[in-house]
C-alpha cells in the first residue's frame, strides 16, 4: 500500500516537472520570436540602408515623323495635417498652395472641411492629380512655408511632439495625349487600373488596347545602399542599382503631317455637306502599311465628355454596314477568275423591271438595252451585275466574298475587329438572294474589310492586311515587329485582278467617279449609295462611298476609301457629290506632300463642286436598290499653293462656309410600302 502511494506521488512529481519543462520552452519560443522579429522588422529608429524606388513607364505612341502622341508621365498628391496648420497662417498657406499648384483657393479651402463643415485635423489631400513639374515647385514650396513658420508642433497619441509640413507623394502615372483629338479614335483612350496605392493607366480602347501587353510598365527599378545623416543613399561598392524596364513604344506608318491634313479636310467637307460622319483611309497597297485612317467624329482621350461617347468607338472596324455598289467590282472579278466572263462579254439590261425570281424586281437608273462587263461596271448597272452573279453557283459566289476577306476579321491592329455578315449557302443558292448581295445588300462589311478587299485591284489580287504600326521600340533602340492576326489573302488571280483594275479606270474616266479625276495620275475606283435601315425598314438616308486606287509613274501605289455616313444636304446623298470630291482632295493632299507624283509634274486643286437638281428613281420595295448617280465632267486648273508646317496646322482658321447653293427644284420619292425587313425577307428565307 505505502509502494502504490509512493509511486503515485513520484508520477505526480514527473508531470509537475514535465509541465514546468513545457512552460520553460514555450517561454523560449516567445523570446526567441520576439528577438528574430525584432532583428527582422523595421524599427522606429532610422535604418543604415535606404531604397529609392523607380517606378516603370508605359511605352508612348509615336507617329512615323516622330512626334509623340501619348506618353506617360508620374503624378503626386499633395498631403498636409490639418492640425499642423498654424490658425494665424493658413491664409497665407493656401494663398501660396494656390499660386503653386494653380488650383483655385475656394477649392482648397473646402479640402479642410468635411461634410458637416467642420475642420479637419487629421491629413488633408489637397490634390491628386499634380504633374511632375508642379510637384517640384511644391517641393520647394513645403521648405519655403517651413522656414515662414507656417506649421506648429502637434502632440501625437503616445506624447511626442512631431512637426508635419506639406508632403508631396508620388502617386501613380498619368497619360499624356499633347495633340488633342488628332488620331482619335484610332489612338483611343485608358482608365486607371490601381496597384496598391499606385495608379497606372490601362487601354481601352484603340491602340492603347490593342497593344496593352507590349505597352505597359515591364519591371520597376530601385537603388538601395547605406543612407548618410541626410537619408541621401551612399553610393559605394556595396550599393544595388537595378534598371527599371519601360513598355515598349508603338511607331506608326502614320505621318502626322499627313494624318492633320486629312483631318482638316474632311471636318470642312463633313460641314459643306452636313454629314453625319465621314470616315477616310489610305494604304499602301503592296504593304498595307496605312499612312491616314481618319474620322471627322474625333474627340481628347485627356479629356472625354458626355458627348464624345458616341466616337468612342472607331468606326473603321467596328460599324458594319450594307456597302452598296462598291460590291459590283467584286463580284465581277469572281466571274472573271472563274472564266465566267470576259470584261467584253454582253449582257441585255434593257428592263424598265427586271424580275429576279420570287416576285422581286429591280431596276437601273440609266436605260441601255445591252452592255458589256465594263459598262456595268462603269453604269453601274443592278441588272447586269445580278445576271453576272447569276453564272456563279451560290457555294462559288460566298467562297470568293470571303477571299476577299469579306465576313471577316480583317487582321488591322485595332482593339476590336468585327466580322461583319454574310448570308449563308443555303440562302445564297436562291438567285434572288445572290442577286442582292451582288450589288452590296443583305450583307454587313466594314470600312477596312473593303480598304483590304479594293487593295486586291491594285496588287495583282493580293488582299493586304492594313497595318497601323510600323514597328515597337524598347529603350536600347531594339525592334520588334508583330505578325498580324489575319495575313494577306490572294483573292483572286493577277489576269482577273488586272481586268477589274482597268474596269475601274474606265468608272473615273466616264462613269460615277469622274470628279476623281487627276492629271498625271492613274486613279480607278467605285461609287456606292446604299439607302440605312433603321428599325427594320429602309429609310431615306444614306451612306455613300467611294473606293478605289490611285498610283504615279514613280510606282507609288495606294489604295484609298472614303465612307460618308447620312449627308443631309439636298443630293449630296449621292456618292458622286459627297465621297468622290472628299477621295479627290485627298489626292490632293499626298500630292502637296510627295506621296504622289504626277506625270509632268501638274499641281492642281480640287474643283468647286457645283450640284444640279436630279430627281431619284422610285424606292423599290425589295430588295432596295441604290441610286445611281450622273456623270458630270470635272475641269481643273494648275494652281500653286504654300505648304504649311505642322506646327502651323494646329493654329489653322476653319475656312470660311460655303456659299449657299440655289435652291433645287423639288424632289418627289415615292416611299416604300410601310414593311419591316423582317416581314420583307420572311418568305424568302
Amino acid at each position: 500500500m505505502n509502494k502504490e502511494i509512493q509511486n503515485k506521488a513520484i508520477h505526480q512529481r514527473k508531470n509537475k516537472i514535465s509541465f514546468l519543462f513545457l512552460l520553460l520552452l514555450i517561454a523560449m519560443g516567445m523570446f526567441l520570436f520576439s528577438v528574430i522579429k525584432t532583428i527582422s522588422s523595421d524599427r522606429h529608429i532610422p535604418s543604415h540602408n535606404t531604397t529609392i524606388y523607380d517606378r516603370s513607364f508605359r511605352g508612348s505612341i509615336i507617329s512615323e515623323d516622330g512626334y509623340t502622341l501619348s506618353s506617360s508621365e508620374k503624378t503626386y498628391q499633395a498631403v498636409v495635417r490639418g492640425a499642423s496648420i498654424d490658425p494665424d497662417k493658413k491664409a497665407l498657406f493656401v494663398k501660396l498652395f494656390s499660386i503653386y499648384s494653380g488650383i483655385p483657393e475656394k477649392k482648397i479651402l473646402k479640402r479642410f472641411k468635411n461634410r458637416k463643415g467642420k475642420e479637419i485635423k487629421g491629413n488633408i489631400i489637397l490634390s491628386k492629380t499634380i504633374n511632375a513639374r508642379s510637384a517640384m515647385q511644391l517641393k520647394s514650396l513645403a521648405y519655403k512655408l517651413r522656414k515662414l513658420d507656417v506649421f506648429q508642433s502637434i502632440k501625437t497619441r503616445s506624447g511626442i511632439e512631431v512637426l508635419f509640413g506639406l508632403d508631396i507623394i508620388e502617386n501613380g502615372e498619368s497619360r499624356r495625349f499633347p495633340l488633342g483629338d488628332v488620331l482619335s479614335p484610332i489612338l483611343g483612350y485608358v482608365g486607371d487600373e490601381s496597384d496598391g496605392r499606385y495608379t497606372r493607366p490601362l487601354g481601352k480602347k484603340g491602340l492603347e488596347r490593342a497593344y496593352e501587353k507590349h505597352i505597359t510598365s515591364k519591371k520597376n527599378g530601385y537603388f538601395r545602399g547605406k543612407r548618410d545623416v541626410v537619408g541621401a543613399v551612399i553610393h559605394d561598392k556595396n550599393s544595388i542599382k537595378i534598371q527599371r524596364v519601360d513598355g515598349l513604344d508603338l511607331h506608326l506608318n502614320i505621318p502626322l503631317a499627313l494624318q492633320r491634313r486629312v483631318e482638316l479636310m474632311i471636318d470642312q467637307m463633313k460641314q459643306s455637306i452636313d454629314a453625319d460622319e465621314i470616315i477616310v483611309g489610305v494604304m499602301e497597297s503592296k504593304t498595307g502599311k496605312v499612312l491616314s485612317m481618319a474620322s471627322s467624329e474625333r474627340y481628347d482621350p485627356s479629356h472625354i465628355k458626355q458627348k464624345d461617347i458616341p466616337a468612342l468607338v472607331p468606326k473603321f472596324t467596328e460599324y458594319p454596314y450594307e456597302a452598296g455598289s462598291v460590291l459590283k467590282p467584286i463580284t465581277v472579278a469572281m466571274a472573271l477568275d472563274k472564266n465566267r466572263i470576259t470584261p467584253d462579254t454582253w449582257f441585255k439590261t434593257g428592263y424598265k423591271r427586271f424580275d429576279i425570281t420570287g416576285g422581286q424586281r429591280i431596276s437601273d437608273d440609266d436605260y441601255f438595252e445591252s452592255l458589256p462587263v465594263t459598262d456595268i461596271v462603269v453604269h453601274s448597272s443592278n441588272i447586269g451585275t445580278s445576271q453576272i452573279s447569276w453564272l456563279l453557283t451560290g457555294k462559288e459566289f460566298r467562297e470568293g466574298l470571303l477571299k476577299f476577306g469579306i465576313a471577316q476579321k480583317t487582321g488591322i491592329d485595332l482593339s476590336r475587329d468585327l466580322p461583319g455578315s454574310l448570308k449563308s449557302l443555303r440562302i445564297l443558292d436562291h438567285k434572288m438572294h445572290r442577286a442582292n448581295s451582288s450589288f452590296g445588300y443583305g450583307m454587313m462589311v466594314t470600312f477596312t474589310q473593303l480598304l483590304k478587299a479594293y487593295s486586291a485591284f491594285n496588287n495583282d489580287g493580293l488582299a493586304v492586311t492594313p497595318r497601323l504600326v510600323d514597328y515597337l521600340q524598347d529603350a536600347n533602340g531594339k525592334h520588334y515587329t508583330l505578325p498580324p492576326k489575319v495575313g494577306n489573302m490572294q483573292a483572286v488571280s493577277k489576269k482577273a485582278a488586272n481586268q477589274v483594275h482597268d474596269i475601274l479606270l474606265e468608272v473615273v474616266k466616264r462613269g460615277t467617279g469622274v470628279k476623281a479625276q487627276y492629271p498625271g495620275l492613274e486613279v480607278g475606283g467605285k461609287t456606292g449609295t446604299a439607302h440605312i435601315a433603321k428599325h427594320g425598314r429602309y429609310v431615306r438616308e444614306y451612306h455613300s462611298s467611294f473606293y478605289g486606287f490611285a498610283n504615279d509613274k514613280e510606282g507609288h501605289k495606294y489604295t484609298i476609301g472614303a465612307l460618308v455616313i447620312r449627308a443631309k444636304k439636298p443630293y449630296k446623298y449621292f456618292a458622286s457629290q459627297s465621297a468622290v470630291p472628299t477621295f479627290r482632295r485627298i489626292l490632293d493632299i499626298l500630292v502637296e506632300l510627295d506621296y504622289l507624283k504626277p506625270e509632268g509634274g501638274v499641281e492642281v486643286t480640287s474643283p468647286e463642286i457645283k450640284v444640279e437638281p436630279k430627281t431619284p428613281p422610285e424606292i423599290i420595295q425589295e430588295p432596295i436598290v441604290p441610286q445611281k448617280e450622273k456623270k458630270e465632267k470635272v475641269t481643273v486648273q494648275p494652281v500653286k499653293k504654300a505648304t504649311p508646317s505642322v506646327k502651323e496646322l494646329f493654329k489653322l482658321e476653319p475656312k470660311a462656309k460655303p456659299k449657299p447653293e440655289s435652291k433645287p427644284e423639288p424632289v418627289n420619292i415615292k416611299p416604300a410600302k410601310d414593311k419591316s425587313t423582317h416581314e420583307l425577307f420572311e418568305e424568302l428565307f
